[in-house]
């Protein structure tokens, strides 16, 4: 027995939650059009989340028209969301309150069941197999869940129900917010098939154009179309979306999150960039992070990738392998500008760049040669450094030490992946009632 838990708009929620029970503010973000979108000054001013219909006592109150009534969506510019709602309310991400807010639902979660796998910031599948005595059957034991969270949290979730987890994140999906949905294997074909099939887990844009052009659009059709065919077409994933369609899937609740494959971060420029200089400050930035995640956890990477967005959304991506495995800031950022250089025809402004490490291994290793200058000593010296700015920036923050490349030069010296109070550990203080 699985339920898939999902917060309602999240963000939003976290932040109206936030205002309303700590800070005793008197409007409920929930319950007007309002938004969480980026610094619209940084290029990142996007839809992250947008408030829903507030229901008091099962009727819809006159103030409470939301956000999407007017047709706003995330990820949309936020300058398209304000000419669609001029009135619209507009609040910051807060990233150090999501992460308390997280921290405090997944928690609650383990109250219910001591199974739990954390699948993003804002939904967890929970196992709650054997718990009837403790909670009785899996309807009411999602009521009580539901309630809970709302009652001690101050924010809405739907549950899915169903034997595995597949079915269970569909169920979650249906209606929202504030809702209790099943999925059952006996209610497939008249839940779940006649959904479009982009409604599916793991199909995007791109499969759905492929699976119309064979005349596929629901999820039924989907399930009843020639596996061969859809392999031949789309390799393992037409075969794993068709066994997706009928319901199957046979994977456990996984406490432990499974370990990384890769190590990336990416970064929007406030402006274009225009330059080789500027596009490898900004991939040293990149590095920085990518690197110091690295070490923490004690992996390196043998292949480097570096990822580029057009000012007109183009993207495009190249990479190569190294001759070793590392983490030291200064080997990947050297591989990243050597690959940046011959991806980028020097011309096309760039609006978004990414560096990934790829090919992980648990020790580094190096293949050094007479010819390059480099010994084996000055490799290890490279990463006691690196070691010792990383304990610098734990214990005092990470602008405590920052490469002379950033001394005179706007821009941040560690860009892309979380906010900087979330990678350092110092955060302000949430109260802990919320």
């Amino acid at each position: 027995m699985i339920f898939h838990v999902d917060a309602n708009s999240a963000f939003l929620s976290w932040s109206a939650a936030y205002r309303k029970l700590v800070l005793q503010e008197e409007t409920d973000l929930r319950e007007i059009p309002s938004v969480v979108a980026g610094d619209r000054e940084s290029r990142h001013s996007i839809i992250l989340a947008k408030s829903t219909p507030a229901k008091k006592y099962g009727i819809e109150t006159a103030k409470s028209t939301p956000a999407k009534k007017f047709g706003i969506q995330t990820g949309e510019p936020l300058f398209q969301a304000l000419e669609k709602c001029p009135d619209l309310v507009v609040v910051p991400p807060d990233y150090e309150l999501y992460v308390a807010a997280s921290r405090h639902f997944v928690e609650m979660l383990r109250k219910f069941s001591p199974r739990v796998e954390q699948y993003s910031i804002d939904e967890a599948w929970v196992d709650m197999t054997g718990t009837e005595r403790l909670w009785g059957p899996p309807r009411l034991a999602a009521e009580k869940m539901r309630n809970r969270i709302n009652e001690e949290l101050g924010f809405t979730v739907n549950v899915g129900i169903s034997s595995n987890k597949l079915l269970a994140k569909m169920a979650g999906d249906f209606e929202k917010p504030n809702k209790v949905h099943t999925l059952f294997p006996e209610e497939v074909e008249s839940k779940f098939w006649p959904l479009p099939v982009r409604d599916l887990f793991l199909v995007g844009s791109a499969t759905e154009r492929k699976l119309k052009m064979l005349g596929i659009y629901t999820i039924g059709e989907l399930a009843k179309a020639d596996v061969n065919v859809l392999r031949k077409r789309m390799g393992k994933h037409g075969e794993t979306i068709w066994h997706f369609a009928n319901g199957r899937n046979a994977d456990a609740v996984v406490p432990e999150p499974a370990e990384n494959k890769g190590y990336g971060n990416s970064t929007t420029t406030p402006k274009d960039v225009v330059t080789h200089a500027q596009a490898h400050q900004v991939i040293l930035s990149l590095c920085e992070t990518v690197a110091s995640r690295m070490r923490r956890d004690g992996r390196c990477g043998s292949c480097v990738s570096v990822h580029l967005r057009t000012n007109d959304f183009q993207h495009c991506s190249h990479q190569a392998l190294l001759h070793g495995a590392t983490n030291i800031t200064t080997e990947l950022f050297d591989a990243a500008c050597r690959i940046f250089d011959e991806a980028w025809d020097g011309i096309t402004p760039l609006r978004q760049l990414g560096v990934q490490v790829t090919r992980l291994s648990g020790e580094p290793y190096q293949q050094f040669d007479f010819l390059s200058g480099v010994s084996p000593q000055q490799f290890e010296r490279k990463l006691r450094l690196d070691e010792a700015v990383d304990a610098l920036r734990d214990k005092f923050g990470e602008d405590i030490i920052r490469r002379g490349k950033f001394a005179n030069l706007p821009g941040e010296h560690m860009a892309g992946g979380l906010h900087k109070d979330r990678r350092t550990g110092i955060t302000k203080p949430v109260p802990k009632e919320f």
